[in-house]
């Protein structure tokens, strides 16, 4: 039941949306067929208001001639009416008797049987013109006007413009809102979103969809979203991308000259061998970082994580620090126990910590200490790396996230291109943490945001 439950979709979902209008579709056209139905039926098949007027002050006539003078008097209103009417005309009595002096024969006494008001239906299959009983208006119970009815008033005459116009025009045009609607509410979002990729093949990575196509709530809004957000992902990466190259090129100009001259320098050859191994490897480990980077930046999966024990891979990386700088490992110091355990790739925590170490001792005084500290916070550690290298300007707290950022000046020391601190940060977020800078009293602090472990309850 609850697996059932869980795939039904949600309230804002595109199928309610396509329910209802179709459901309302359907229920607007099953009235139509049943009210129109039958107001067609009644304009088809009884007699028009005009048509019963006419018939009725016959019937008046009839009574006024019989009150004039019985008998004679209808034989002359019958002679008058039947010159305007070809078909039969009588009046009878209470006892369907003839009230003229022609009395009725036996085929028209057949026919007094068969005789409909002017308020029935009139059906139209007959071959013959049915024959109406109208009584006296003003005495109905002294007789009745009998009349065949005129050729000129029976019903359905328009029954073809009228079935025309309940069977084709009217569900055609009910159709056409609904396929407006239809469009509405898929088309017309589907041509934005091929709007927005082919100005995507058009390199206008800028464009973006209107605030009313992804502020909705269904499925399309979802899509809408995701195709906006992926748009700024790929502009942020084709922007980064393009920095990252403007930036190598610039950056390999300097080591690329100082070769050039060392080349066409008179140096011995150990001095030469000695100057161009410097420069290839700082080359190396430019490239090496860019790509690294660039790397880092175009994935988007997270890594596979497990559990690390922060402890043992600080131990780890002061051990090669202190080699790298010859710092003593006291001016290394941890705050932290053995029960800091928190969720991640390890080699590339571990790189993104040993960068960060490492910039921490190239901008510290000789006799600095660099701590490493941390608290639980919620389901994830706070670490924080603290230095003793003065700080930067407030306004340059996430300006050194930055590729290729040096602050010349604003701290002692140097060295390095300028990429430690984003592939540090990068890395972190890839393993679903975070990264950013504080000053401190004393200098820098650096402070990471990871997962914690996951404890298994126990039973």
């Amino acid at each position: 039941m609850r697996e059932q439950r869980s795939r039904l979709p949600g309230r804002h979902s595109l199928f309610w949306k396509l329910a209802f209008l179709l459901v309302g579709f359907c229920l607007l056209m099953i009235w139509l067929s049943w009210y129109w139905g039958r107001y067609v039926e009644t304009q088809n098949a009884y007699l028009t208001a005009q048509a019963r007027h006419v018939l009725k002050g016959y019937a008046a006539e009839a009574e006024q001639a019989w009150r004039a003078d019985n008998q004679r008097g209808i034989d002359c209103w019958l002679q008058e009416i039947r010159r305007q009417e070809k078909g039969w005309v009588g009046v009878i009595g209470r006892d369907l008797q003839s009230l003229s002096s022609v009395p009725l024969d036996d085929s028209q006494m057949q026919r007094l049987t068969f005789m409909r008001g002017v308020d029935w239906p009139m059906s139209r299959r007959q071959k013959t013109m049915p024959w109406l009983k109208i009584p006296f208006p003003n005495l109905p119970g002294a007789g009745s006007l009998v009349i065949e009815l005129p050729e000129r008033f029976k019903p359905g005459r328009y029954a073809l413009v009228w079935q025309l116009l309940t069977s084709v025009v009217t569900p055609a045009l009910f159709t056409l809102l609904l396929c407006v609607g239809l469009y509405r509410l898929l088309i017309r979002p589907l041509n934005q979103l091929r709007e927005q990729a082919n100005a995507w093949r058009a390199d206008r990575l800028s464009n973006r969809l209107s605030a009313q196509m992804t502020s909705r709530q269904d499925e399309l809004g979802e899509l809408n979203r995701a195709f906006d957000h992926m748009a700024s992902r790929l502009q942020s990466t084709v922007q980064i991308q393009q920095q990252l190259l403007c930036d190598l090129s610039h950056e390999l100009r300097t080591p690329l000259s100082r070769l050039r001259v060392a080349c066409d320098s008179e140096q011995s050859l150990p001095e030469l061998r000695d100057r161009l191994s410097r420069e290839v490897e700082g080359m190396r480990r430019l490239v090496d970082d860019t790509l690294h980077l660039a790397w880092l930046d175009a994935e988007r999966e997270k890594l596979p994580d497990e559990d690390i024990e922060v402890l043992a891979l600080w131990d780890m990386l002061v051990d090669n620090a202190c080699f790298e700088s010859c710092w003593p490992s006291r001016q290394l110091v941890c705050d932290l126990d053995s029960q800091c355990w928190v969720r991640g790739h390890l080699n590339t925590l571990a790189q993104a910590l040993e960068n960060i170490l490492r910039n921490a001792i190239r901008h510290s005084p000789p006799q600095g200490i660099v701590r490493l500290g941390g608290r639980r916070d919620g389901d994830d550690w706070l670490l924080w790396l603290e230095d003793q290298g003065g700080g930067v300007d407030d306004s340059d707290l996430e300006r050194i996230f930055a590729p290729f950022i040096r602050l010349d000046g604003a701290r002692p020391g140097d060295g390095g291109f300028g990429l430690g601190l984003s592939i540090a940060r990068n890395s972190l977020r890839l393993q679903g943490g975070d990264m950013w800078a504080e000053n401190t009293a004393q200098g820098l602090r650096m402070i990471m945001r990871l997962p914690a472990r996951e404890v298994e309850a126990t039973p």
